[in-house]
């Protein structure tokens, strides 16, 4: 049975946080408001968690995005050169997901078949307090193309999650922007909700094709 906590006062916020966290380390997914959307997240690094959430999703060979506290984590799991470090800068927290080369040495499952993970600092402040205390997460959305409130996705999740931080709705909004920097020049994978003249800004030398692709949420 789900644990539903609403941490609209100081205690139930401090209660939530405390009883995800301990879910999330004993390998349990929770459920966590992210900005436009609720994931689904588990320990990046517990392969009891990472196949509980692919599981929920029926997807044995799902890609998961990983959702990190601070840009400071991101070198700790992946390579970070310049360009991602102004990117990082300039749209952190918020509707930017970057695609990195995976650390060759981290033992987990959550990179893909080329070696590339895709990473994101959400918006929504209870992700990130959570974030901060418990390091990167796995996360996946929760309950897409349903709407974005407590009851709804609770009941498209069922008992997958050990807690759900209910935090109300959320206001609609579009999947993040994906700008992969794996090859050799940043390429514009999805433009999300982000101004893409904002994004080659920051990015002079970003390739945007004429027609970019979708798949990597939330």
């Amino acid at each position: 049975m789900t644990l539903v906590i609403e941490p609209v006062g100081a205690q139930e916020r401090a209660r939530g946080l405390a009883a995800a966290s301990t879910a999330l380390r004993r390998g349990e997914l929770v459920v966590l408001p992210t900005d436009w959307m609720y994931g689904l997240a588990a320990d990046a690094f517990s392969a009891r968690g990472t196949e509980a959430l692919r599981a929920a999703k029926g997807r044995p060979d799902l890609v998961v995005p990983v959702m990190v506290p601070s840009a400071a984590t991101v070198a700790g799991i992946a390579v970070v050169g310049p360009t991602a470090r102004v990117l990082m800068r300039d749209f952190w927290p918020g509707g930017l997901t970057l695609l990195l080369p995976a650390q060759p040495t981290l033992a987990w499952t959550l990179s893909d078949d080329r070696g590339r993970v895709a990473v994101r600092m959400p918006l929504h402040p209870l992700a990130l307090d959570l974030l901060a205390r418990t390091g990167p997460l796995g996360v996946v959305a929760a309950a897409a193309g349903q709407p974005q409130d407590g009851p709804s996705v609770l009941a498209a999740v069922g008992p997958a999650a050990a807690v759900l931080l209910d935090a109300g709705p959320l206001p609609p909004g579009p999947s993040s922007a994906v700008v992969d920097l794996c090859g050799p020049e940043p390429r514009l994978v999805r433009p999300g909700p982000l101004d893409v003249v904002a994004l080659r800004e920051a990015c002079p030398d970003l390739v945007i094709p004429a027609h970019g692709t979708a798949g990597i949420a939330p």
